[in-house]
């Protein structure tokens, strides 16, 4: 009887805190469908692509490429590069997974994307979560995703790629998870370091590799600061 109490209470803890992330990635989801299904790809193979790979902005980045008319080798360096960030919130992450079963850390690290990972860690900061709740977020947002990608495939042929805001939806989602990543005058600088230098060394550096180099910097700045403040 407390097992099961227990088994529902985490389940419900963990589809509370995905709720936001999951409602973000309905239009996102479909926006991705949509422009799969203008590039060529059938629901079937947007949806399975969703399921591998499971990473926003990379499979924008992969499509995108697609439809340019990039080659293979070119959109898988792309987006490996790119999803290189995964290693930082990994690392993060691993600071509270060290003593879980080794199954439940790889099904946990199929599920990482930056969503899950701000609401997982954030949870984990207070003390009050444990990785089965956050299977709950990571999974309960992987179907989400699958399913919006899918009905976007499915409904492709009736929007217009550039309709009802779809384009803006994964930058308003992005901001919004920065907001709730501010929780002091540190963390503001650092996010402003990390915007500042990846606008600039994008006029400089080809690709996306500006990225992980602002974000490395910035959080590298960040944490020398906090150690002098301290």
């Amino acid at each position: 009887m407390k097992n099961k109490i227990y088994t529902g209470g985490l389940i419900s803890d963990g589809l509370l805190a995905s709720g936001p992330v999951c409602l973000g990635y309905i239009p996102i989801g479909i926006a991705f469908g949509v422009l799969a299904q203008k590039a060529g790809f059938t629901p079937f193979e947007t949806g399975l692509m969703s399921l591998l790979v499971f990473a926003g902005s990379s499979q924008f980045i992969a499509v995108s490429m697609f439809s340019a008319g990039a080659g293979a080798v070119s959109i898988i360096a792309t987006t490996f590069v790119v999803n290189l960030r995964h290693l930082l919130m990994s690392s993060s992450l691993s600071l509270f997974l060290g003593r879980f079963e080794r199954k439940k850390l790889f099904a946990f690290a199929y599920g990482i994307t930056d969503e899950s990972f701000a609401v997982n860690i954030s949870k984990f900061k207070n003390g009050d979560w444990d990785i089965n709740r956050a299977l709950v977020v990571n999974f309960s947002t992987n179907i989400m995703w699958v399913l919006s990608t899918v009905a976007g495939g499915y409904g492709g042929q009736f929007i217009k790629p550039h309709s009802f805001g779809m384009d803006y939806a994964l930058i308003a989602m992005f901001i919004c998870l920065l907001v709730f990543q501010l929780k002091g005058r540190i963390y503001v600088f650092t996010a402003l370091v990390a915007g500042i230098l990846a606008v600039l060394l994008s006029l400089c550096i080809p690709g996306n590799s500006y990225i992980i180099i602002a974000s490395v910097f910035a959080a590298g700045t960040g944490v020398f600061i906090k150690k002098i403040r301290r």
